[in-house]
């Protein structure tokens, strides 16, 4: 376990005993329990303590709120980053491709997962229409379906180097390998 951890399980545990503490004395009280007094001093010795484990716990409860929070920011903006990079990689595949502007609303449909169908209603086409514009779009790509299409969008994001690490043990095929294979 890291130090991180092992701190948080400790200062957990302390504020289960705080907690423990003030909700026992607070029932004892109630429920007329007669326990053997302790000093007075050594009473307030262990409120005291029983209050600071609370607030340690308080305060980083608030801590880890603002690295979350932190995190959680940080992640959006990467999101964000990535969703603009995919949709200019989506936009010059389309340029490269010569798409119509009804086959690029096509495209993004079909790779987004949508069925024949429901593009159709989406775009207020028949269906026929749809599965005419989505062979264009494939014969356009050099592909065959939508699960190559969605493919060759998968490798252009993939690390250079990694894409050249696998293409050289014949896991992944680059454009140019798909190109001359056809």
């Amino acid at each position: 376990m890291s130090g991180t951890t092992v701190l948080l399980t400790l200062l957990f545990g302390v504020q289960v005993i705080c907690a423990l503490f003030f909700v026992s004395d607070i029932l004892l009280s109630v429920f007329g329990i007669y326990v053997a007094p302790i000093s007075w001093r050594s009473r307030e010795i262990i409120e005291i303590g029983a209050a600071v484990g609370l607030l340690l716990g308080i305060a980083l409860g608030a801590v880890s709120l603002v690295f979350a929070r932190r995190e959680a920011r940080r992640v959006r903006e990467r999101l964000g980053r990535a969703t603009s990079d995919f949709a200019d990689l989506l936009d010059m595949r389309f340029e490269e491709w010569r798409l119509t502007p009804a086959e690029r609303d096509v495209a993004i449909f079909a790779i987004k997962g949508l069925s024949t169908a429901e593009i159709a209603g989406l775009r207020a086409t028949s269906e026929g229409t749809v599965k005419a514009q989505t062979a264009a779009i494939y014969r356009k790509a050099g592909v065959n379906g939508r699960g190559p299409l969605l493919s060759v969008f998968i490798e252009d994001m993939i690390d250079d180097e990694s894409l050249k690490l696998h293409a050289t043990s014949g896991v992944l095929r680059s454009d140019s390998a798909r190109t001359a294979a056809q």
